[in-house]
């Protein structure tokens, strides 16, 4: 049986790996409400075997487990199967966590405590990327630690609070997540957002992202930056400045 063809008639198969019983239950269900079919682990050692078991097609993998961590687990997933899209797990104050999933080579990973949608929607996009989800049910995403657009409809969430955009705000926020981390300088926005690198008020692109900020980042740790003389950025709010 060729891949594809199992693909269409066998569900997508999700390992959970999290030693919380009660966060493993609550991310199977949303696995379950997404059309996939879960499978749990709570340590390192149950993981591996597990995943042999079931072979599943992605990983939701706590980077703190008893017996052996996260980075463990995740480097001898990476051994067995190179190609299987692996999602971490971190504490919001484990950066150094972060990094060597990262290093270890972990697709993506999202900070606890998080939003199921927001869960959802990343394994969502490694599937797609690995190949194993079809396009047709999927649709455009993107996702900067907890912002979260949908291209389709046009909607917009921070840690599953929906935030309303005007057209314009939304192009320009797609614009920046698009490009994470990276500085875009005020022509690249008014070429990209307004087809023009031509600002006759001198202050649209300043007024747009001011607006921005007052709807994604009030009462809330700012993911817009700006870099003075460079442009604008934006990045996970946990990541600092």
């Amino acid at each position: 049986m060729s891949g594809t063809s199992e693909r269409h008639e066998d569900p997508i198969r999700v390992l959970i790996v999290d030693d919380e019983p009660g966060l493993v239950e609550t991310l199977a269900v949303a696995v379950t409400e997404a059309g996939w079919r879960p499978y749990s682990a709570a340590d390192g050692e149950s993981a591996l075997l597990t995943a042999r078991g079931c072979a599943p097609h992605a990983v939701v993998l706590d980077g703190m487990l008893p017996g052996l961590d996260g980075v463990q687990v995740l480097r001898r997933l990476r051994y067995e199967n190179p190609r299987l899209p692996v999602l971490m797990l971190t504490a919001r104050d484990a950066l150094e966590h972060r990094i060597d999933g990262l290093t270890a080579g972990a697709d993506d990973y999202v900070t606890k405590p998080f939003s199921l949608e927001e869960v959802v929607l990343r394994l969502r996009g490694l599937l797609r990327r690995a190949g194993v989800e079809d396009a047709k049910g999927d649709e455009p995403v993107l996702a900067v630690g907890d912002l979260i657009l949908v291209e389709r409809t046009r909607e917009a969430h921070r840690d599953g609070t929906p935030i309303e955009l005007t057209a314009k705000e939304f192009d320009l926020l797609w614009l920046l997540m698009s490009h994470p981390r990276q500085v875009l300088s005020k022509a690249q926005i008014l070429d990209h957002v307004w087809s023009s690198s031509f600002d006759a008020s001198g202050n649209l692109v300043e007024a747009y992202i001011s607006n921005l900020r007052k709807k994604i980042d009030k009462g809330r740790a700012p993911m817009i930056r700006t870099l003075r003389r460079m442009g604008y950025t934006i990045r996970p709010a946990q990541e600092g400045r």
